[in-house]
């Protein structure tokens, strides 16, 4: 498990290992695409991490009052006043539903890249004193550093764009404009029209949760060559002591300045997605 580079796994193992997740099959993906494979820890964290967001919100709506706020109900209601503002400026439509999608997208994709900042050894030691350490072999507890969980998500963002696209503009002028926009309904202009719009559909969707994903990827792959200085203690010698000292130091830097990341990657997942559905409202 985790926490095990400093008893025998080599530095290569120890990330490996760490990058590994846990699956339906009870083994590692073999190949890159596999439908009938699972991760079970990305399914469970980010279905917990969204309860808990939830839970946050629900926990602040029932203390709000209309005297002197609490810091913490203030600052949640100026940031659904600021998303609200970024969706009617963005969004040209009915933001009923809009706008809470936006706040949802914001708050569950933070809550997920704030997984990272979990020491990455900790969810093994819980394993181990619960006793599931021998049937749970592998856990990553950071959803979006999954590639899956990103890419879902920007699937369904795309999903929204065609919804939007066709309620809109309707049937015919969705594919109207999907075979006329950029260069015009020249009849001979039409195919390339048609295979441009698809190309850029699927850019946005590849491009969006490869985004988040490869951010959140880089990041936890960091903190384990980070962890990897604190594994190397052989005793109390100069080189072990100043890698423990480097350890605790990167370490430190590095968090804080991920914290950053987390929020940044959430405020653009979430205006890149009122950006593609404001896209699917405007007529061409």
């Amino acid at each position: 498990m985790a926490g095990d580079a400093a008893g025998g796994v080599t530095p290569s193992e120890y990330i490996k290992h760490h990058l590994t997740n846990l699956t339906s099959a009870g083994e590692a993906q073999k190949t890159i695409v596999d439908f009938s494979v699972f991760n079970v820890d990305t399914l469970i964290w980010s279905g917990l991490v969204g309860l808990l967001g939830l839970l946050f919100l629900w926990l602040v709506a029932r203390k709000v009052t209309s005297s002197v706020p609490s810091r913490t109900q203030a600052a949640v209601e100026a940031l659904i006043e600021w998303v609200d503002e970024q969706a009617k400026s963005i969004v040209h439509g009915n933001l009923t539903f809009i706008a809470p999608l936006a706040l949802t997208v914001f708050f569950w994709v933070a809550f997920m890249n704030a997984l990272d900042l979990v020491p990455i050894d900790l969810p093994a030691k819980v394993l181990e004193w619960t006793g599931l350490s021998h049937s749970v072999h592998y856990t990553r507890i950071v959803p979006t550093a999954d590639v899956n969980a990103p890419l879902g998500m920007s699937l369904g963002v795309l999903i929204l764009m065609f919804y939007y696209g066709l309620k809109i503009k309707g049937l015919g002028g969705f594919f109207h404009e999907l075979f006329t926009a950029p260069f015009g309904s020249n009849v001979l202009l039409m195919p390339f029209n048609f295979i441009l719009n698809l190309i850029e559909y699927l850019a946005k969707f590849v491009s969006l949760g490869m985004r988040l994903f490869g951010n959140m990827f880089a990041g936890e792959l960091v903190f384990a060559l980070i962890a990897l200085m604190g594994a190397a203690w052989t005793g109390w010698n100069f080189t072990s002591v100043a890698l423990s000292f480097g350890h605790l130091l990167a370490g430190s830097i590095w968090a804080i300045f991920h914290i950053m990341v987390i929020l940044l990657q959430a405020f653009i997942f979430m205006m890149l997605t009122l950006v593609y559905i404001g896209q699917a409202h405007d007529k061409h």
